[in-house]
């Protein structure tokens, strides 16, 4: 009997567990290691911030996934691997021998490198935490305790996206409510992944909805109640959320994996690490060698089939088999109401009916998942 670990009900684990449940492998022992009971699907957090979907239309079933492969669920974060040794460590201070593992646990909290970060701000990762915090403001909101004045650190797609869904969220709320938003970014213009027809695009919704722009601002400190700037001056606001880039957590590198330069485990094309070959990453955790993609849950999910397939192979010692990730993914960001844009390479189109594109195609994910 062999024994399978999946570390983290990320994107790509959750279409492992289905696979694995619709084709059980024989002879293998399937186990989940993640602290949550659901897992939230990235693209319809913004929905959930704005209070379009529930809680439970946004999140898969992990508990009942498992159930539904035959897996063992171990309720507990990891802690680290011994790549070595070939074990699991949870934070429950249950081991896990394994024969091979994967890593899907996502990236950790947006970069807290500034000072007073981590005590003073509300960092959009972990999803589970920040949506309690979030839940708590509307809920004050409702009572009339609305917050004042709201900073967004961060000018990429989930910063705007998230602030422009808080936004619409408190307003319809508490539509008498003077509540003015700030989005704070190091960067000279907002979403400079994009086209420029998309950044237009936005820079027009957000000046029509009055967000103040603090753009090539970097965060020198947060103190309660601001943000100080590198070059001078400060932001006021009594909350502030941080939506900058994705960071790694510590311990793949640590315990000797073979890693990029930020921390994120370097796998080849058939997503294998390239230093220990029983250890397999997607996701926001992984870093595909010689083919480096933005961390995007559109590749997460596309490395959903490949990462089941390898890892069936190696589980039977069978030869893995490649996988290149898309050159450009399609991405379509919601500004706060039921109104999208879409964005891919040089195309850029919006309006309600990519709104309802984008809804069509995040139903149609976390449904696949719903199994019997």
């Amino acid at each position: 009997m062999k024994r399978l670990v999946l570390l983290g009900g990320g994107h790509s684990h959750v279409e492992v567990l289905r696979r694995f449940g619709s084709e059980p492998v024989t002879d293998v022992e399937l186990v989940l290691v993640s602290p949550y009971p659901d897992s939230p699907y990235s693209g319809m957090l913004p929905g959930w911030i704005a209070g379009h979907y529930t809680r439970d239309e946004c999140h898969i079933d992990l508990a009942r996934l498992t159930r539904f492969a035959n897996c063992r669920f171990v309720r507990s974060a990891c802690n680290g691997i011994n790549p070595e040794a070939r074990l699991v460590f949870c934070e429950d201070g249950t081991t896990l021998p394994y024969d091979v593992v994967s890593v899907d646990t996502g990236a950790r909290s947006p970069a807290f490198d500034v000072p007073g970060a981590p005590e003073h701000a509300l960092p959009v990762k972990p999803v589970e935490q920040f949506m309690l915090a979030w839940a708590e403001i509307c809920k004050r909101t409702v009572r009339g305790q609305a917050p004042r004045r709201i900073a967004v650190a961060g000018g990429g797609a989930a910063g705007v996206e998230v602030l422009l869904a808080m936004q619409y969220q408190l307003h319809s709320l508490a539509p008498a409510a003077e509540i003015g938003f700030e989005l704070v970014s190091d960067t000279a213009g907002i979403l400079v992944a994009h086209t420029g027809k998309v950044r237009t695009i936005f820079m027009r919704v957000l000046e029509q909805r009055c967000v103040t722009l603090h753009l090539g601002a970097a965060v020198e400190r947060v103190d309660s109640g601001s943000l100080r700037l590198c070059e001078g001056g400060s932001v006021q606001a009594d909350t502030i959320v941080w939506a900058t880039g994705a960071s790694a957590p510590l311990w793949p590198r640590s315990v000797g994996l073979a890693t990029d330069e930020r921390g994120f485990i370097l796998v080849n094309q058939r997503l294998q690490s390239v230093s220990h070959p029983q250890v397999f990453a997607s996701g926001d955790m992984a870093s595909v060698r010689h083919h480096p993609r933005p961390k995007s849950g559109v590749y997460a999910v596309r490395a959903g089939p490949p990462l089941a397939e390898n890892l069936r192979r190696s589980l039977k010692g069978e030869e893995l088999v490649d996988w290149r990730p898309q050159r450009e993914a399609l991405a379509l960001i919601s500004t706060g109401d039921r109104y999208a844009v879409a964005s891919r390479g040089d195309l850029a189109l919006e309006g309600q009916w990519v709104w309802r594109w984008k809804n069509w195609i995040d139903r149609r994910f976390v449904g696949r998942y719903k199994v019997p």
